[in-house]
């Protein structure tokens, strides 16, 4: 056990280093925060895991995991592993049609489900999921009166593991040390920007290997408090979560509901923390939003102290120098302003904050760092293992995704597209050989991302390759970065840019906040109904306009936007229009919206949009709304 090659090995080492004397895991429930010490953690593991070997669970056995972030997912996890399974997490908010999808694909052995709920979404699709023994759920609320012999409680199958290990005792550390580094330890399945998602397989050295890498960035240690937020069926969750605050042996808190994620961790004083780009441009925009609502008073200290704050925030990345009098302002902006607002966001005990998943804004990564959150910018993939860059605490940068970790080699071929070689990177795709070859192909991994590297060595990352569009006149441009600067404003929560092809301009689809325009209506004074009837009022349309002419102001003249809709419905991704991860689908946009899109390139100052409303009965009707198009001089 001197080296540990696999995540149970590393479990077992610290729950003999910690046993009672420490927590492990953290879960707020009924307002209340239950701690769970490695002891405890130990006999849940063990017992959970040798019951799924005694139900049927056989080395490289999948086992999927569907439900929201608590310790049951992450004790399941580390049992799969610990029978030299592979764990395999699912979105929650996945469609019947898509978890189908991935365990059939997968050939998932067994499903551990929270509630009723996800049940439910399982047993719709079991018959056609031959390879499925047994689903398992953890919480037991609304399951009396499920009879089915293949419906285990997780304390049934826990009980089994108990009585297993009364006739064979020590046989759950037995089986622990058989584990290999080349065993597979997670499928993770992509987000599907590009079509169906693809399962990545992982071995326990990949992700340990990553954390190893990680681990100087980080500095994670076992006084750190983690807040697991983001969905372990995402990679960043399994590196960050999963992987290096369990063998760090930080305490890992669990929010009792994904709507209070922000009060947990202000009551957990998070150490470190990751959300995704979209959530931080969401926290970016209800401050925005309160600030406006704020009285007079409240409004003029803000405005007056959140200048110092970009100022000082060059200064400590050594853009600029701060002189006695910018340190002295910020100073009193940090004790009146800045402080109280870390403290109301549940940030003011952070000390690594971290934004993934897709490119955070300039406007909105200043933002954060002139209020005193010191974020950091993290660029992982799945099939790289994890992380790729992340940006150094002293040199975090509004424009660069940050370095490449340790023991990562970066290079950019000729088409732009970053290529990556580590010893993280994953071996291949579940089922599809020839998809491995064409990523792998040369011993790197081609990443479909655009990006260059500048003479510092922090990669900068521009779009998907696919996705980098170039207008009539030969301009090029990159789209996710004009819709980051937009969705900057407090109005806006999704937008797409189009332009790629033979159009003459640029234009965008545009989803309002609800909330926050919802609540500027009523401020003015302007009635409405619905979100359509919201989007659709020449008041609004004024309103966003102002925000698009702002954002084109910083943009060289053939990239700016020249007209664009308001969209009659958010971006959703039930319907295919974002991955469960929240990237835009632009393919599928673009074919969906095609007849809004050809009348953003026409002459019409207005267009109908049709739109399928399902009702819960089955039944179906057609609703078509008027959009209009703003055009900007």
């Amino acid at each position: 056990m001197e080296l540990q090659d696999t995540i149970p090995k590393f479990f077992l080492k610290n729950y003999k280093i910690y046993g009672d004397k420490k927590v492990a895991l953290r879960n707020k429930e009924f307002g209340i925060w239950c701690n769970y010490t490695w002891a405890e953690s130990y006999q849940r593991v063990k017992h959970f895991s040798l019951g799924l070997k005694v139900i049927g669970l056989n080395p490289k056995g999948v086992v999927a995991i569907i439900g929201d972030n608590e310790p049951e997912w992450f004790w399941a996890e580390y049992a799969a592993q610990a029978m030299r399974g592979a764990g395999l997490g699912i979105f929650t908010d996945s469609m019947p049609s898509e978890v189908k999808y991935i365990l059939k694909h997968s050939d998932a052995d067994f499903v551990i489900a929270r509630d009723q709920e996800m049940v439910d979404k399982i047993l719709q699709i079991r018959d056609d999921l031959p390879a499925l023994q047994k689903i398992i759920y953890w919480d037991s609320k609304g399951m009396q009166d499920y009879t089915e012999p293949f419906l285990l409680s997780f304390d049934d199958v826990t009980e089994l593991g108990r009585r297993y290990e009364n006739r064979y005792p020590g046989i759950f550390e037995k089986e622990v040390e058989k584990g290999r580094g080349d065993d597979i330890a997670v499928v993770l399945y992509t987000s599907g920007t590009t079509g169906l998602p693809k399962g990545v397989t992982l071995t326990h050295s990949q992700l340990i290997a990553n954390y190893r890498a990680v681990i100087p960035f980080i500095k994670f240690s076992e006084q750190d408090e983690y807040l697991s937020y983001m969905a372990p069926a995402w990679i960043t969750e399994q590196v960050l979560g999963l992987t290096c605050a369990m063998i760090s042996g930080a305490v890992v808190g669990f929010p009792e509901k994904p709507e209070t994620a922000f009060a947990d961790g202000r009551e957990l004083g998070s150490r470190v923390i990751l959300y995704s780009a979209r959530l931080w441009e969401d926290l970016a925009r209800s401050v925005k939003a309160r600030i406006a609502e704020a009285s007079v008073f409240k409004r003029f200290m803000y405005e007056l102290f959140l200048p110092l704050g970009y100022k000082m925030a060059d200064s400590k990345h050594g853009r600029k120098r701060a002189s006695f009098f910018w340190k002295g302002g910020n100073w009193l902006g940090e004790l009146l302003i800045f402080r109280p607002l870390r403290d109301k966001l549940g940030l003011l005990k952070t000390r690594a904050a971290m934004t993934g998943g897709t490119m955070l804004s300039p406007d909105n990564f200043k933002f954060f760092h002139a209020i005193g959150v010191n974020l950091r910018q993290i660029y992982g993939i799945t099939e790289a293992g994890g992380t790729v860059t992340l940006q150094q605490e002293y040199d975090a940068r509004d424009d660069t995704i940050g370095p490449p970790i340790m023991n990562v080699e970066a290079r950019v071929n000729a088409q732009g597209e970053l290529l990556v070689r580590s010893p993280q990177v994953f071996f291949g795709y579940h089922k599809d050989l020839d998809g491995t070859k064409k990523v792998l192909a040369s011993g790197w991994f081609h990443t479909g991302d655009g990006v260059y590297i500048n003479d510092d060595g922090h990669v900068i990352f521009l779009d998907r390759v696919s996705e980098l569009l170039e207008l009539a006149d030969g301009s090029k441009y990159a789209p996710q970065y004009i819709e980051g600067r937009l969705k900057f404003s407090a109005y806006i929560k999704d937008v797409m840019v189009i332009g790629g092809g033979n159009k003459p301009f640029i234009s965008a689809m545009i989803s309002i906040d609800f909330g926050n325009v919802g609540k500027w209506a009523e401020k003015h004074h302007i009635t409405y109904t619905t979100y359509i009837d919201l989007s659709q009022k020449p008041e609004v349309y004024n309103l966003i306009r102002k925000e698009v002419e702002k954002v084109n102001r910083s943009l060289p003249p053939a990239t700016r936007v020249k007209r664009f809709l308001h969209l009659h419905k958010e971006f959703d991704p039930d319907e295919a229009e974002l991955t469960r991860t929240r990237k835009l689908r632009r393919s599928f946009m673009e074919e969906r919206y095609k007849d809004l899109i050809e009348g953003l390139y026409s002459e019409r100052d207005e267009l109908t949009a049709e739109a399928v409303v399902k009702y819960r009965d089955g039944k179906q009707t057609v609703i078509r709304t008027p959009i209009r198009i703003t055009t900007i001089e």
